[in-house]
Parts: C-alpha cells; sequence; structure tokens
C-alpha cells in the first residue's frame, strides 16, 4: 500500500447535512423548493452540475457564476463556525499519520471549502490535497485520483481510497485504487476490489493492508 486517499464531504467529515442546508436557501432564492432527493441525486457530484440542476429546477435566468458564489459563500460562513469530523475519521487519520503511511485529500469541492475543513482538522495531517480547482474533469472522472497518486509518486494500483459516494467509488475504481465505500446518503453495493462498511470505526490500518 503506497497511500490513502480520502475523500472530504461526507467522508471525512459530515457537511452533506451543511450542503443540504445551504442548496435548500440557494434554490428558494431562486425561487423553486428544495428536498432530500434532490440533495441525494448531487451526492459527490461536481460545483457546475449542483448549479446547472439548480437553474434546470427552477428555471430562473439567474448567472450560473452567480449562483455558484451563492453556494460557496454559504458553504464557506457555515464551516467556519463549524466543523464535524466523522466518527472514527480523526482516529483513522492519526494511526495512518503515526504509522508514516501518506495520506491525501481528494474533494469535488472547491479550495476555498477544502481550506475552511482543513483549518479544522489539521492541514498537516495530509500529504497533498486535490480539490476541484486542481482537475480539468472531477469525480466520477478518475483524473481526481490520477492526480493525487502523482502527486504522491504512488501507484494508482497500489492506493487505498476511503469514499462515501457512488461518484466517488467511480472515480476511484476508474483509476484503479482500491475502494473502501462509507456510503452516507446513496447506498453502495459490494464488489470486487471494494469493501463496504457502515463507519470508518470499521477501518484501522490492518483493514487498509489487507484490501491488497
Amino acid at each position: 500500500m503506497d497511500a490513502v486517499l480520502f475523500d472530504m464531504d461526507g467522508l471525512l467529515v459530515d457537511t452533506e447535512k451543511v450542503w443540504f442546508e445551504v442548496e435548500t436557501e440557494v434554490v428558494e432564492r431562486l425561487g423553486g423548493s428544495w428536498g432530500p432527493e434532490h440533495g441525494a441525486a448531487l451526492v459527490g457530484g461536481s460545483w457546475d452540475r449542483t448549479v446547472a440542476y439548480m437553474l434546470d429546477l427552477t428555471g430562473s435566468d439567474a448567472p450560473p457564476d452567480e449562483v455558484a458564489r451563492w453556494l460557496l459563500d454559504g458553504m464557506v460562513e457555515r464551516l467556519l463556525v463549524e466543523v464535524e469530523p466523522m466518527p472514527g475519521a480523526l482516529e483513522l487519520l492519526a494511526e495512518l499519520n503515526d504509522a508514516g503511511v501518506r495520506t491525501g485529500l481528494v474533494t469535488s469541492s472547491l479550495k476555498p471549502v477544502a481550506d475552511a475543513v482543513l483549518d479544522v482538522v489539521g492541514r498537516d495531517r495530509f500529504a497533498i490535497v486535490v480539490t476541484a480547482d486542481d482537475v480539468a474533469r472531477t469525480k466520477p472522472d478518475p483524473e481526481p485520483y490520477l492526480t493525487a497518486a502523482r502527486l504522491l509518486s504512488a501507484r494508482p494500483e497500489c492506493c487505498a481510497v476511503l469514499e462515501d459516494s457512488p461518484n466517488g467509488v467511480a472515480a476511484a475504481t476508474a483509476a484503479g485504487c482500491r475502494v473502501v465505500a462509507v456510503p452516507s446518503v446513496v447506498p453502495i453495493p459490494a464488489a470486487p476490489g471494494r469493501l463496504v462498511v457502515p463507519s470508518l470505526l470499521e477501518v484501522d490500518l490492518n483493514v487498509l493492508r489487507a484490501l491488497f
């Protein structure tokens, strides 16, 4: 195992409920309404896809860049107040750091959102960080995980990825990585090269090494 790569939203930190609050606020500002089914449809998706979905849902003619700014400002404002790590996340990171295992954060969120989370979780816990600002194609494309592996001088097939969304799992699988899925909103089935667990409390260094 060359490295362990963490997703952020819904895997490292419990931001999915924050996303839902911000999405609801933005869609209401656009004149529409937002429900759990809409949030679930966008889990692990890109920023541009979220904005396009909202504009299509509401029929609003608001400029996409403006809607994206509303989303970004709402997320950063809330994350500066409180960031809640997922159960077992910080303990796993500490175990990996203590063992000298290289770690990376790979997220479809923009850099300002990742920065707000890292200010609380600890930037020094990760050797590298890849955000939506660092790639041309976000998850489910493999580019984010291939970029992370390259930055770590790691072999993708020797990287373990921790993900909570189908899009993230698809990206990691396409990159050739081994995957531990911890579903948050949308179910994820077991598959060859993939371990599905209910919580990061079920994951430790031995579990990750056993993937290989």
